[in-house]
């Protein structure tokens, strides 16, 4: 790299890291804790999740009116079976939020053993799901999401302007030892902070819906699992609902239709007479992820995870392994890892940036002015890929303008007490 390129990357990425580094700190440490719960939550909820293993079990359709039951009025909107023996079932009703009042029955007697609060397709508890959403909004609601998406918008950035960084002074020998540091453990974790931050933009508000779009236009979106017009010939008006012994017949079908894995939802239609839908949702490897409508005892539509574009199937892939829950528990290390791997980058970068404080004597720590060094051809196509990837990512976009606008003002401000009177 010429002389010229390093002063600006080098300046770009001090200064990025210094502004950004605090939502990077604050999105690692709740990702940590996130990664840790999964066993805590396990033994936290150990009342409602397990039960004495047992060779009997009443039909499914008996543990759904037993939980109907434990809440009259409430509309049953799902159910998913007991995975494993020793697990409960989930009987799930409807709610206006995220999450859901759940009834966990237990399969051997049909006996309610309790009920939480669930959220999303994972079906987190209380615990997982207050920590996910200070991970994703530090519990602020949709503008709280700013920060995540900030943090995840300049990760890479900061990431691979540091490994640039990096080749253009590896064979200087008087690099000291903070700096070292910071740039080893950035190698370590490089992949890791690249995927952390393309499978966090998918999550975005802003950042999120280009993903969307994009992926719409270039044919990359999830199958869709469709019975046709679900409403054709049925007055909503005057619902007739569903009777839940229905379930047995139902599940039997899905079965003999492939869908196979442990862990699946049951959806339940509004009313009688239309598709039930049937879905795996384990989300660990080899992924199981094939969907079913059943009507009058027969399969009227399917969705096989096979059949994903391979987009689609990467996405699915992403989100799982940003979850860890893709590989089990080696998958919660990784993430717990690296989490860690991020709170030390951003720690030391701090420290590299005390240490050359220009209240101690050095200066700036890098002088202003490094973007006229380069040649302007080069500028130029820089700013061109910045304004596109601005545009695609417009937090990114918004605060690079206030960076610069902030650091062309504190130039100006330094020469005016720089010129002489």
């Amino acid at each position: 790299m010429t002389e010229s390129w390093r002063g600006l990357v080098l300046r770009f990425h001090f200064y990025a890291g210094v502004l950004v580094g605090p939502f990077v700190l604050i999105a690692a440490l709740t990702g940590v804790l996130y990664a840790a719960t999964p066993q805590v939550e396990s033994w936290l909820y150990s009342d409602h999740l397990r039960v004495p293993v047992s060779t009997q079990t009443v039909p499914l359709s008996q543990q759904v009116k037993a939980a109907v039951a434990a809440r009259p009025g409430d509309e049953l909107v799902a159910v998913r079976p007991a995975p494993e023996p020793g697990a409960t079932t989930r009987v799930l009703f409807a709610s206006d939020g995220d999450a859901r009042p759940t009834v966990f029955v237990d399969p051997a007697d049909g006996r309610v053993v309790g009920d939480l609060m669930t959220y999303g397709t994972s079906g987190v508890l209380p615990l997982r799901t207050t920590i996910d959403k200070l991970h994703a909004n530090l519990l602020l609601g949709e503008p709280g999401r700013l920060y995540s998406e900030l943090a995840a918008s300049w990760l890479w950035v900061v990431a691979l302007g540091g490994v640039v960084l990096w080749f253009s002074r590896r064979r200087n020998q008087r690099t000291r030892p903070t700096t070292k540091r910071h740039a080893t453990l950035g190698l370590w974790v490089l992949v890791g902070a690249l995927f952390l931050s393309a499978t966090g933009l998918t999550w975005s508000t802003y950042a999120g819906e280009n993903v969307a779009d994009l992926r719409k236009a270039l044919g990359w979106t999830t199958p869709a699992l469709s019975a046709g017009d679900d409403h054709a010939g049925h007055d909503m008006s005057n619902p007739i609902p569903v009777m839940p012994g229905e379930i047995d017949s139902v599940l039997a079908t899905a079965r003999s239709a492939g869908i196979d894995a442990g862990s699946i939802e049951i959806a339940v239609p509004p009313m009688s007479g239309m598709p039930w839908k049937v879905t795996e949702i384990g989300r660990g490897w080899p992924t199981q992820a094939d969907a079913v409508a059943v009507t009058g005892g027969a399969v009227v539509g399917e969705v096989r995870f096979a059949d994903y574009p391979v987009a689609a199937k990467l996405s699915r892939w992403g989100i799982d392994a940003h979850m860890g829950v893709l590989f089990g528990w080696p998958n919660q290390v990784l993430l717990l890892a690296l989490g860690l791997g991020l709170v030390a980058l951003v720690v030391l970068g701090y420290r590299m940036w005390w240490l050359r404080r220009p209240t101690r004597g050095f200066g700036r720590p890098v002088p202003g002015g490094q973007w006229r060094k380069v040649p302007r051809a080069q500028l130029v196509v820089v700013l061109v890929v910045a304004a596109g990837v601005g545009w695609f990512v417009p937090l990114f976009g918004l605060s690079l303008v206030a960076f610069l606008v902030v650091d062309a003002a504190l130039a100006a401000r330094r020469k005016q007490v720089d010129e002489p009177v």
